[in-house]
């Protein structure tokens, strides 16, 4: 049987994942010295409550190899062909560690066939990518067909993200707090994409919270392939206010098939603070796997 398993990074929504039963291995976050597993041993809200507060101690690690290899074992034991696709390596060291736990599973159970996939994309435009190849496989794509698949949409899965507050990206050196406090007094506000790489890429820095959410809405308009045929998706970080404000834009001025919507977990909000809006959206058409979305 074939099998398609993913990590929590994807920040798919919990319906999704129960309606589909998908296997979504967490990732670990430690707080105040105590790791915890998200999704499973903390939820978001509860995670967000403990952010709100910047003196808490917030640090994320990598799901590790023997972590892969406690998730791998059962697939291999059952003769399962597995499709792990796995949080951008250009953002976590990931991949590196589900390959290393493969061999550590090949080792005990040599015929397992395991494919292991860097999305290059993370959040919910990490788990629209999961989406696409869930439904092929559920209308009866093959092993190599969703492969290919997945190489195709993530190429062109587009990512384009905020911030409400510069405070974690400046407690996790990811800007410098000179910087970061300037941009703080100006109230700027940058805008993150996801890059071809898979790593994030400031594009551009707006004035004021509303502008910079309208912001990925425009994004969307100059980059997205038919949006209105397109099951699009957005992410925030528990945060009501921003999402309501996002899809009321996208009601008005993009007007896509559908809407996913997912909350940021710890992998990613754990450096974003709450606040944090995305919208993701595919640049081209389904090419020549359209069939299975008709």
């Amino acid at each position: 049987m074939i099998r398609i398993i993913t990590d929590s990074a994807s920040d798919l929504p919990k319906k999704y994942i129960e309606e589909h039963r998908l296997h979504v291995i967490p990732t670990p976050v430690v707080i105040d010295d105590v790791d915890y597993f998200d999704g499973e041993t903390i939820q978001t809200k509860e995670f967000y409550a403990i952010l709100d507060d910047i003196k808490r101690d917030v640090k994320t690690y990598h799901i590790n190899p023997a972590m892969f290899t406690e998730a791998f074992t059962p697939y291999a034991q059952a003769g399962d062909t597995v499709i792990y696709m796995c949080f951008s390596t250009g953002i976590a060291g990931t991949y590196n560690a589900a390959n290393i736990a493969k061999n550590n599973v090949l080792e005990e159970y040599p015929d397992f066939d395991l494919t292991i996939i860097d999305s290059k994309s993370a959040s919910i435009g990490f788990g629209l990518v999961v989406s696409k190849l869930v439904t092929m496989l559920e209308k009866g794509a093959s092993k190599e067909e969703l492969i290919e698949a997945a190489d195709y949409f993530i190429t062109h899965v587009r990512h384009v993200f905020t911030v409400h507050t510069l405070a974690y990206l400046i407690k996790g050196g990811r800007l410098t707090k000179f910087k970061g406090t300037l941009a703080e007094t100006l109230d700027m506000k940058p805008i993150l994409i996801v890059d071809d790489k898979g790593a994030l890429s400031v594009i551009k820095t707006v004035r004021g919270r509303k502008k910079s959410i309208h912001f990925l809405a425009d994004y969307a308009k100059e980059n997205a392939y038919r949006i209105e045929e397109q099951q699009i998706a957005i992410c925030h970080g528990e945060d009501e206010e921003g999402r309501d404000y996002m899809l009321s834009i996208i009601d008005r001025e993009l007007r896509p098939q559908s809407v996913m919507v997912g909350i940021v977990g710890c992998a990613i909000g754990a450096h974003t603070g709450r606040g944090i809006v995305g919208l993701c959206f595919f640049d081209a058409d389904d090419g020549k796997f359209g069939k299975y979305f008709e």
